[in-house]
């Protein structure tokens, strides 16, 4: 774990390395086996504090989310940890209660976390089949600019998999790329999907992600990219990282084309450290990533701005098929909560609670489904109150 002094000089760091008039905010990785999901403390942007305890945005989001929601409310109650939580029901949904996809919700949440700069949101569905309807996901990223996503991958301890000693991150930039929604028909039949890509986002995600690194005592960065074929897009992304890199002597700086670097996330996941890339090459890669060490009920992550930090799971699954049938793996949003309790420096609750979760998961006995168990989602939710008890 950093020290508060070596911690100190990591917000130096990100202080300098973020563009004028930005501000910036990194979430650790993996400090220990026992403590996963670590972030820096920081004094960067302030969040909502009412008589002691911080007001937190929570949206639930669509399929599982209401009931994994309930579950860190629950473990976060049970901990007395010191948040409010100020709940919007917003969904991608049509036909979801009580209000389905409305764009008032989306505004309330937009604004809720405006005023509250932290949010615990669970995956918000987005329907494939209608043109022109835009992700809720996508848009508040946008609205407000939070552009560093982060997926924390790592190996849990006595869940087995194909792979050991996996320990990645994946840094993604949060909004453009193919994400800006820019499409049109020009002609029927012919549909024209803008990528974009600018210099200085390029350069904000990759001065974020050496940042990163440094602060997490990292040693190697990989900017993963398509510049043999989108030359001035990914070659754009690609040449400020490069040229970026030059200041960082202290870090190995590689980069990889985003195909043999799918490939070599199977077959050799090792020799990764810290991965930046843009939008959806790091959509592709968190999948890929996060089936490696369990599935996306395992993978903690967060979203950060210059204003809000909105913490979610590191690979967005909305769970559909398994809704309402008490089947949900809560890990996933029980880590990225401790990892928000870790940024409002909130370490002892960060602690029981995540090495609640890690205990519960090493013995074995209480697992869901998709860690090769049979418990509900209530069961494996009780389990971990138990381990908290037992630690006091």
């Amino acid at each position: 774990m950093l020290s508060r002094n070596s911690s100190r000089a990591a917000q130096r760091l990100l202080r300098a390395a973020a563009q004028p008039q930005q501000r910036l905010n990194v979430a650790r990785g993996f400090a220990s086996v026992s403590d996963p999901a670590q972030t820096v403390q920081s004094d960067i942007f302030k969040p909502t504090k009412y008589g002691g305890k911080y007001t937190v945005t929570l949206i639930p989001g669509d399929g599982i989310g209401a009931e994994v929601a309930e579950n860190v409310k629950e473990v976060f109650k049970a901990d007395n940890v010191p948040i409010t939580w100020e709940q919007i029901e917003v969904s991608g949904l049509d036909d979801a209660t009580p209000t389905g996809r409305t764009e008032e919700k989306f505004q309330e949440a937009v604004a809720s976390l405006r005023r509250n700069k932290l949010g615990l949101k669970g995956i918000l569905h987005t329907p494939i089949s209608r043109s022109g309807h835009q992700s809720f996901n996508v848009a508040m990223r946008q609205e407000l600019d939070i552009y560093a996503s982060i997926s924390l991958v790592k190996n849990i301890p006595g869940l087995k998999t194909r792979h050991d000693n996996i320990d990645m991150c994946i840094i993604r930039e949060n909004t453009e790329g193919e994400y800006s929604g820019l499409e049109h028909q020009s002609v029927p039949g012919v549909v024209e999907s803008l990528k974009i890509i600018t210099r200085a986002k390029s350069e904000r995600i990759a001065k974020f992600a050496f940042s990163f690194a440094l602060a997490n005592n990292r040693k190697k960065v990989t900017c993963i990219h398509k510049a043999n074929i989108m030359k001035l897009a990914d070659g754009l992304f690609r040449g400020t990282f490069q040229r970026l890199a030059k200041d960082f002597p202290q870090l190995e700086c590689n980069d990889m084309i985003v195909d043999n670097a799918s490939m070599q996330c199977v077959g050799r996941p090792q020799q990764f450290d810290v991965m930046v890339m843009p939008n959806l090459y790091g959509g592709i890669l968190s999948n890929i990533a996060a089936a490696l060490v369990g599935g996306p009920g395992v993978v903690p992550g967060c979203n950060m701005g210059r204003d809000v930090a909105v913490f979610e799971p590191g690979c967005r699954h909305v769970g559909l098929d398994i809704k309402g049938k008490d089947q949900a793996n809560p890990t996933a949003l029980l880590l990225s909560g401790a990892m928000l309790l870790r940024h409002l420096g909130l370490d002892d609750h960060a602690n029981r609670i995540s090495n609640a979760v890690y205990d519960v998961i090493a013995q074995g006995k209480v697992r869901t489904p998709d860690m090769g168990g049979n418990a509900t989602n209530q069961e494996f939710t009780r389990a971990i109150l138990n381990s908290m008890e037992k630690a006091l």
